[in-house]
């Protein structure tokens, strides 16, 4: 099946679900080897904060791979290109597990994020493909409710495998579930869009040119990119501020990741609920001054060196509040993108990943000086996020 009718209804069906197991990819090749990022650094004789060096290559792929996915999906269809990434996500990730030093292994990282990034490219594709932007806000708070379980169990897995098994291990699990991710998508996923010999690959910077130039489009992908950034300076850093500085045990972490998890999913399937009753920009107008006020109040516990159940609170408050905040950025973003809807995904995706690895090496860098430096770019995004999207407006 190549066409499909637009529904304003979402539907929650096995296509959906699909969908959104595409998109827990990326989150669980970064949130399930945290953990190991002690033992990672004691088996290359190197220094934990180098070991983050694997993390910010990874978000550098996903910055660069969304991009030779968007023009490919909407050139040759939606699953051609989902069949290229899985299977280099897989090979990548087979190959991390024997990395002989650090160096290769943040080579390989860069190329399992290029693999891992097909999924989230042409899974929003696919959402915008089958709904209208309202239906699709829905779908994507799903979304966030299947990629929400991964930073809940994964780092807990994650914890446990190395013990048990090492870290190695857990690149060969991942690489697992790439093949039987492969296999549910050949037999049960549907194609969505025709392949469209009229798009050629080589206007591929042409078109996210066009798509770029859009300022509805780049006001919703902008906001939510940076408001969504500070979360991953939060996932770059946290190992070094929970378990190094405030001293907590590997699976203490992993509860406390959890935590911030359930946080992220409850307020997205709060966000499901009202996008019944409410428009989702509105929705965005209010959750958005929200996060600007707890990134204040997540810059003064820094500052004050408020200690942990200090930094726990707004920490919690700020992840959780982008399960409101992203949905429905991202469906402002692709709202008038129908007929690019691959481009304009590859393009929103690139931009957040761009912001997130620049965000990671910056938390990276500062972490040096200050153990807090998290939760001072964390509130420095959330902030940036308000402004930008209300200056965008004017």
């Amino acid at each position: 099946m190549t066409q499909h009718q637009v529904s304003d209804r979402a539907r929650f069906d096995l296509t959906v679900i699909v969908l959104a197991l595409l998109t827990a990819f990326g989150p669980l090749s970064i949130d399930m080897y945290l953990p190991a990022f002690g033992d990672i650094a004691t088996d290359y004789a190197t220094q934990t904060n180098r070991v983050e060096l694997s993390l910010t290559s990874f978000f550098l792929g996903l910055f660069i791979g969304q991009l030779l996915y968007g023009t490919a999906s909407d050139r040759f269809g939606r699953k051609p290109p989902l069949y290229f990434g899985l299977t280099l996500y897989v090979i990548a990730s087979l190959a991390c597990a024997f990395a002989p030093n650090l160096e290769t292994l943040i080579g390989l990282r860069f190329l399992q994020a290029v693999g891992s990034c097909a999924g989230l490219v042409i899974a929003r594709a696919m959402v915008r493909d089958l709904y209208t932007p309202q239906a699709s806000a829905q779908v994507f708070s799903f979304l966030i409710l299947v990629m929400g379980i991964a930073p809940i169990l994964a780092p807990l897995a994650g914890a446990y495998v190395t013990v048990v098994w090492g870290w190695q291990a857990i690149f060969l699990i991942i690489a697992a579930l790439g093949v039987a991710c492969l296999a549910i998508v050949h037999i049960r996923l549907p194609e969505t869009h025709a392949p469209n010999p009229v798009i050629r690959i080589r206007d591929s910077l042409p078109i996210y040119w066009t798509v770029l130039r859009d300022p509805g489009f780049l006001r919703y992908s902008l906001s939510g990119g940076i408001a969504q950034s500070g979360m991953f300076a939060y996932i770059t850093a946290s190992p070094l501020v929970f378990i190094e500085h405030f001293g907590m045990s590997p699976t203490s972490y992993s509860w406390l990741f959890g935590a911030n998890a359930i946080g992220i999913i409850g307020l997205a399937q709060c966000n499901a609920w009202l996008l019944k009753r409410r428009d989702s920009r509105k929705i965005l107008n209010k959750s958005l001054p929200v996060l600007g006020l707890v990134s204040i109040i997540l810059i003064i516990a820094g500052w004050q060196s408020f200690g942990l159940f200090g930094v726990i609170l707004p920490l919690f408050l700020y992840v959780s509040t982008l399960g409101m905040v992203f949905p429905n950025a991202m469906a402002g973003a692709l709202a008038e993108q129908q007929e690019r809807a691959g481009s304009a995904s590859a393009v929103t995706g690139s931009l957040q990943f761009l912001i997130a690895g620049a965000i990671s090496a910056i938390v990276n860098v500062i972490g040096h000086y200050h153990p807090l430096a998290m939760v001072f770019v964390m509130g420095c995004c959330g902030l940036t996020a308000v402004a930008v999207y209300r200056f965008l407006r004017r």
